[in-house]
């Protein structure tokens, strides 16, 4: 009995192993189908906030050798000479670059807008293309656009030059208006970040310290008085050192300003209220204001109607109040040329400002 039992015992053993032998193949092909289909609806949940998380992230990379593909960080240092090569995923992106590359409609930039995504390329890089590069997608309904803040990118790229320390710029003396209620910036900006960077005064010749509070240096801007006043006024320039001789900047004239904003202060005058016929006349409206503050002219005459031809002239300048203080005087001048009958009436000058616009008006009459 026990030796039936045993014979029993394995033939049952032998006949399931064959019975699971011709299934492997079947279910080798069921198998990775099950486990495949059972985690599709965790991994799909995972996929969820990386999506997310891709729209707050940087959509600027730059183009490397053999077709590979750099997120950029906020800095990129490179040297003076390279090529470089930025894209930006979208089909309607709109980029911010160095503003002189613009004035100078330079031919080494370069800016395309293909199906998938923005290209921007700068060859035979120079020191004064070191700033910011940046980009953004524009979502458009109809006419209007505007900037998508979920999808943007930003760096500022340093392009190292030994021979340059100094981002160049076009001029060898800039004025910086040190207005009380904000923040005025001396731009001397450099091409490499490790530079050592300091400002001096011209006269009395001395070092200016900076303090981290009052005065700060920021390597994407420069020095930053945060709260001018007119003892900062005067001339200044910066030094700058990196693995050999300091280097020079140009100079900036610091003018204190104390101008109350508002709309344009305007005032009239005729060079005379009653003229002749064939006499010349000359209208002047004059605006004091801040000197970094444009005025925009416009006049109505009396013989605007009958397309009266005149002369319209337009200028401005700095004068000094004293004690420091600065003031721009602007001025529109129109000039009336053999004076006759239609001419007479009044002469109404608009000034306009961004914070508004004052209308002033003299009157010409007809002897």
């Amino acid at each position: 009995q026990q030796h039936c039992r045993l014979f029993l015992i394995l033939l049952v053993i032998g006949q399931s192993a064959k019975s699971k032998r011709p299934k492997e193949p079947g279910e080798n092909r069921i198998k990775p189908i099950s486990k495949k289909g059972k985690p599709k609806s965790p991994k799909m949940k995972e996929r969820e906030p990386a999506d997310t998380s891709t729209k707050s992230q940087s959509i600027l990379t730059q183009v490397m050798d053999k077709g590979r593909f750099q997120k950029l960080a906020a800095t990129l240092s490179l040297s003076a000479g390279q090529s470089i090569e930025l894209r930006c995923k979208g089909s309607n992106v709109s980029w911010s670059y160095p503003s002189y590359l613009d004035t100078f409609k330079d031919s080494r930039l370069s800016i395309k807008q293909l199906d998938r995504y923005g290209q921007l390329v700068l060859t035979n890089s120079t020191a004064a293309d070191t700033g910011e590069y940046s980009c953004w997608l524009q979502l458009c309904s109809g006419n209007k656009c505007r900037k998508d803040e979920t999808r943007m990118g930003s760096t500022y790229i340093f392009f190292s030059d030994k021979g340059e320390l100094f981002v160049p710029t076009p001029s060898y003396f800039e004025i910086v208006y040190l207005n009380p209620d904000k923040p005025a910036v001396i731009p001397c900006r450099v091409t490499t970040p490790s530079a050592k960077v300091t400002l001096h005064r011209e006269f009395p010749a001395e070092e200016i310290k900076t303090d981290g509070t009052n005065i700060i240096y920021d390597v994407k801007k420069g020095f930053i008085y945060q709260h001018p006043t007119s003892d900062h006024k005067g001339i200044v320039y910066c030094k700058a050192e990196s693995q050999g001789a300091p280097q020079i900047s140009i100079k900036y004239h610091l003018l204190y300003v104390e101008v109350p904003k508002g709309p344009p202060s305007t005032t009239i005058a005729a060079s005379s209220t009653r003229a002749e016929v064939s006499e010349n006349i000359n209208v002047v409206c004059t605006v004091l204001g801040e000197p970094d503050v444009d005025v925009n002219f416009s006049w109505q005459y009396p013989g605007q109607e009958s397309d009266r031809p005149v002369i319209i002239q337009n200028f401005w300048r700095l004068i000094n109040r004293g004690m420091g203080h600065t003031t721009r005087i602007s001025k529109s001048i129109i000039i009336i040329e053999d004076f006759e009958a239609r001419d007479a009436g009044n002469y109404i000058c608009i000034a306009q400002n961004l914070q508004g616009e004052t209308t002033v008006a003299t009157k010409v009459e007809l002897n």
